[in-house]
């Protein structure tokens, strides 16, 4: 697959990081944006996640991640309450940049970006892509382990994404 920038949510990065799969994301892509937004979610004060915060704010420090402020903040503002402020500013984000393809969990975020003519994928959808890619050997073992770090799966799309690994 040819390397394109995408931009980011804060829930794929959560589960990445649940998995010890972050690196996935500059395996995959050539350029990885997350808004302010989104940066500002993963990095909330939280003293049980003191561990991931660093190594956001080490990915962001050492350009794995690279920061973007949303230009358009009056309509990120004028949307707000459909969506979350984070995956506001993705879909604001991508549109600004012209970025093909957000990475984003929330189906209201992804039917939104989608009408907007933006791709989207989820973290299931990246695990695919990565073993399609090579770069993991089991789709499975690492929606497992996202589920016991109780990231919601529904056993349907457990199932299609098994399916879609070859692996079912």
């Amino acid at each position: 697959m040819k390397k394109i920038e995408v931009i980011c949510n804060t829930s794929p990065i959560i589960g990445l990081l649940a998995i010890d799969r972050l690196y996935l994301l500059c395996e995959i892509f050539e350029r990885v944006f997350i808004p302010q937004a989104v940066y500002e979610e993963l990095c909330a004060k939280a003293a049980t996640h003191q561990e991931d915060i660093e190594k956001i704010r080490s990915c962001v420090k050492e350009g794995k991640l690279t920061l973007y402020q949303v230009e358009n903040q009056r309509t990120v503002e004028a949307m707000y309450g459909r969506l979350h402020y984070g995956e506001l500013e993705v879909i604001v984000g991508a549109k600004e940049k012209g970025i093909p393809l957000a990475i984003i969990d929330d189906q209201a975020a992804r039917k939104m970006a989608n009408e907007l003519l933006i791709d989207t994928i989820g973290v299931i959808g990246l695990l695919c892509l990565a073993k399609t890619e090579g770069l993991i050997d089991s789709v499975k073992k690492d929606l497992d382990k996202l589920r016991e770090n109780g990231y919601y799966i529904s056993d349907s799309l457990y199932h299609e994404a098994l399916k879609k690994a070859k692996e079912l």
